[in-house]
């Protein structure tokens, strides 16, 4: 049996903050099993998020915010360097994608690091080690981050939404929505949902 993870996020959305907590335990629960990782860039710098957004994150999650991401939540989001940076990372170090996008998170709703300029990305590039090329920091998408795009609209068809964050599991021939909100504010239980999956 071949089973895969997809995940349809955005690296500056709180529900999908919310949502890779699952993600996490799906990795640490099954390591072998490959994990791809989408982002959706809707969040383009045009529009900020609501502070009752924040809000219903936190209630119905295992995550909170911090006072520095609260401060300027209502600010312009852009992830088109973080969605530039992590489909570079997943082409050339894939082992790294998840942790990095974990460390991309917390850099913006733990730090408040807006995560919009090249500057704003140094203290995880020398974390990881990583060489992207210049290309990267730019603030239109690369051709890596428009040709996963196009991949999502073909994930986004099969599963006949655009909502996001979406966690699928694809086994053998068939691709499984899984209802993460069910999980969001016990995380580890997803576990337990992909392992019924699996059996079936």
């Amino acid at each position: 049996m071949n089973a895969e993870i997809y995940f349809i996020y955005d690296s500056h959305c709180p529900w999908s903050y919310a949502s890779t907590a699952l993600l996490n335990h799906i990795h640490h629960a099954y390591k072998d099993m490959p994990i791809h990782l989408f982002h959706v860039v809707h969040y383009d710098g045009s529009d900020g998020i609501e502070v009752k957004t924040a809000k219903q994150v936190q209630a119905q999650s295992s995550v909170t915010f911090s006072e520095n991401y609260l401060r300027f939540i209502q600010d312009d989001k852009d992830g088109t360097i973080s969605a530039n940076l992590l489909t570079w990372v997943n082409k050339r170090e894939p082992a790294k994608s998840l942790a990095v996008l974990n460390a991309l998170q917390k850099a913006h709703f733990q730090d408040g690091n807006p995560l919009r300029q090249q500057d704003d990305f140094n203290d995880i590039i020398k974390e990881f080690k990583l060489s992207p090329p210049a290309k990267v920091f730019r603030s239109v998408l690369s051709k890596d981050a428009e040709f996963n795009l196009a991949g999502i609209a073909e994930l986004q068809e099969l599963m006949q939404t655009q909502a996001f964050p979406a966690l699928l599991l694809a086994k053998d021939d068939n691709l499984i929505l899984l209802n993460h909100n069910l999980y969001l504010t016990k995380p580890e239980t997803i576990v337990e949902a992909v392992e019924l999956e699996l059996k079936r």
